[in-house]
């Protein structure tokens, strides 16, 4: 019997999940923009794949963060998912830095205007949001530190990346990143295509969730 239920404990549905939401994550971003939006599909290999990428990146950071303190306050969390939180929180990262990385190389006033002032300028909503994506990237980067062998025995790091304000921290920083993103679009339900919310309003509204969860049950 023993040998069985370790094979349980060490069971992870990592692959699932993350299949999974990529799949509804990019789905999504093609049915807002191009079927029911009036995004060309000569802008899905860059423009609309970053924003499913995004999204898919997100969910599994919010999972990686998430799934421990809710099984903490009685949420039904299965071990399977618990033994997927590295595996998740790797590849969320990994999405994260593509997002970053697609980007900044579109990050113009003719793919961005809602950002920039006539004079080229970043404006004060863009400059927020951009401030809150960078510290959310730093944070991020710095967690995922906390997965390499090399510094897994220096215990004060280990500790400070690992602590609940530091978590709570880096999610704060997502949320502002998100919100000054796109809150005036959220503002305007008329301009959803197809009815749909916009993947910024989407990640944070999930982003949120994942912050009470982890502000009840993280320790």
């Amino acid at each position: 019997m023993a040998p069985i239920e370790k094979i349980k404990d060490t069971n992870s549905a990592a692959g699932r999940i993350i299949l999974v939401t990529s799949f509804f994550s990019i789905a999504y971003a093609v049915l807002r923009y191009h079927v029911l939006g009036p995004i060309p599909w000569k802008d899905f290999p860059f423009f609309i794949l970053n924003k499913g990428i995004a999204l898919t990146g997100f969910i599994l950071l919010i999972l990686n963060f998430s799934l421990g303190p809710l099984k903490t306050i009685g949420g039904p969390v299965p071990s399977s998912y618990l033994n997927s939180r590295k595996s998740i929180g790797m590849t969320g990262f990994l999405l994260v830095l593509i997002h970053v990385l697609m980007s900044f190389l579109m990050f113009r006033p003719t793919v961005y205007s809602q950002f920039f002032l006539i004079d080229g300028t970043l404006t004060l909503n863009g400059g927020l949001s951009m401030l809150g994506g960078v510290l959310a990237f730093v944070t991020l980067w710095a967690y995922n530190l906390s997965f390499q062998t090399f510094l897994r025995e220096d215990t004060k790091f280990i500790q400070f990346i690992t602590s609940r304000r530091f978590m709570l921290g880096a999610m704060l920083f997502t949320l502002i990143h998100l919100f000054f993103m796109g809150y005036k679009g959220w503002l305007d339900p008329s301009s959803w295509h197809g009815g749909l919310p916009p993947i910024s309003l989407v990640s944070f509204i999930l982003f949120l969730i994942g912050y009470v969860i982890n502000l009840l049950g993280r320790k």
